[in-house]
């Protein structure tokens, strides 16, 4: 790989200055998804499941702990996965905090062991279980899944009261801002679209009395994140395991992918050194502390990726200090509680293009990887998973005391995957249209 450009080598420290401007441009770019998934989650859940402060704070803590355990090799930052938003609402609904927790630290685990195997019989393993036309339809999931949501918030469902036009005024604003500046944006602007138009949503809804500040007045400037510890908080549970877990071969992909894009943005094979074995290490530890803290699962964020390849610097150092001064975002009261104030309706509309966009990317994911839907057994399998998936089907196994079900997305991956292993291609029975053409044109030539 030749580099391209980069200002900083991954190791390099800039001026103070440049430093704190940096670091700041890397917090403006997560901070939008990575409050936006507790949010997503209470809203779905109908309770307090997640806060952003912890949210925040385990996102700064994840990403020390990942250039750790990369040795300062790899300018990645980590934040909240949006791939768990549902399965951690379906986990709490079945096994409380203790089973949604458990679940998340158990993925952590996943990632650690999928390291671990890594490191001793190499990764091209990875590619024969989770090839494109298992991840593809994953990811299309996790959009296409919580496109209800969305609707709902707007309130503008099919079992909605009457409109109100103060929410879909709020929403459509929210998501035009939105697209207008992903598409006409330059520069960072590009990279914070949903983050402007959160903003621009919530001025306008403070504009039209939607907005209560209250809260805001009541709370303290500093307060202490509510960190949720298992044996102090609650007790474990395993029975939610199933419904969380899957969703690592999704985001493990997602890990790969992100490590790929970077690598050629700053001209270093991340999967080479440090290595995937290390890189997903990192995420694994990270992802595991989060549960243990009571925050989301953590996965490699684009939007910072994107930040490296506009600004030429990929320095660890600037990646390192973003994640201090997320950290140190937590813990401001009054802060946390003005994002707790957005209404609905605004996440809403900035919602209707994230959820559209994830969806969208699962289609690229096909479409970048020729996946050949000429071939029946790729029909299956992505049509297996969308049924599955967006059907609600659901399996319960009962064993004594223990029950364990899998349902949605996670039953989705599971049996994507064992279709892949095991159902037989048709390659040797069948051969595309065109091929055929060719050479019968070839021979009439030679004929001729």
């Amino acid at each position: 790989m030749e580099q391209n450009n980069i200002i900083l080598d991954v190791h390099e420290k800039p001026t103070i200055a440049k430093w704190i401007i940096l670091a700041f441009q890397h917090v403006f770019a997560m901070f939008g998804a990575t409050i936006l998934v507790p949010i997503l989650v209470n809203s779905q859940a109908g309770e307090t499941v997640l806060t952003i402060p912890v949210a925040l704070a385990t996102s700064g803590i994840g990403t020390l702990i990942y250039i750790l355990c990369t040795r300062g090799k790899s300018p990645v930052y980590l934040g909240s996965s949006f791939a768990f938003i549902a399965p951690i609402v379906a986990a709490y609904l079945k096994g409380g905090i203790s089973g949604a927790m458990t679940g998340i630290m158990v993925v952590g685990l996943i990632y650690v062991l999928v390291a671990i195997i890594i490191r001793f019989a190499g990764k091209e393993w990875i590619h024969k279980i989770l090839p494109p036309v298992v991840i593809g339809p994953m990811i299309m999931i996790i959009g296409l899944g919580l496109a209800p949501s969305a609707i709902s918030q707007i309130g503008i469902d099919s079992g909605g009261a009457t409109l109100d036009w103060k929410l879909i005024f709020v929403a459509l604003v929210s998501f035009l801002v939105t697209a207008i500046i992903a598409v006409k944006g330059k520069g960072f602007l590009k990279v914070i679209p949903f983050l402007l138009g959160i903003l621009a949503g919530y001025i306008v809804s403070i504009c039209i009395g939607l907005v209560d500040l209250t809260s805001v007045s009541e709370a303290a400037f500093f307060s202490m994140p509510q960190f949720i510890i298992p044996f102090v908080s609650y007790t474990p549970s395993f029975s939610a395991i199933l419904t969380i877990a899957p969703i690592a071969i999704v985001t493990i992909a997602e890990h790969i992918g992100d490590h790929m894009a970077l690598s050629t943005i700053i001209g270093k094979d991340l999967l080479k050194n440090p290595g995937l074995d290390k890189t997903l290490l990192g995420d694994g530890i990270a992802t595991f502390v989060a549960g243990l803290l009571g925050g989301p699962a953590n996965t490699t964020y684009g939007e910072n990726t994107s930040v490296v390849g506009m600004t030429k610097v990929a320095s660890v150092w600037v990646i390192g200090l973003a994640a201090i001064f997320a950290i140190c975002l937590s813990f401001l009261g009054k802060f946390t509680a003005l994002i707790s104030t957005i209404p609905d309706a605004v996440l809403g509309g900035v919602s209707l293009l994230l959820y559209g966009f994830i969806a969208v990317n699962g289609l690229k994911v096909l479409i970048e990887n020729r996946v050949d839907f000429g071939e029946t057994k790729n029909v299956i399998i992505a049509s297996a998973m969308l049924v599955l998936a967006l059907g609600g089907a659901a399996i319960s196994i009962v064993a004594g005391d223990l029950s364990i079900t899998i349902s949605g997305m996670s039953l989705a991956a599971i049996i994507g995957v064992l279709l892949n292993l095991f159902l037989p291609s048709e390659k040797e029975n069948t051969k595309p249209v065109k091929q055929i053409e060719e050479k019968a044109n070839k021979k009439i030539k030679q004929k001729a």
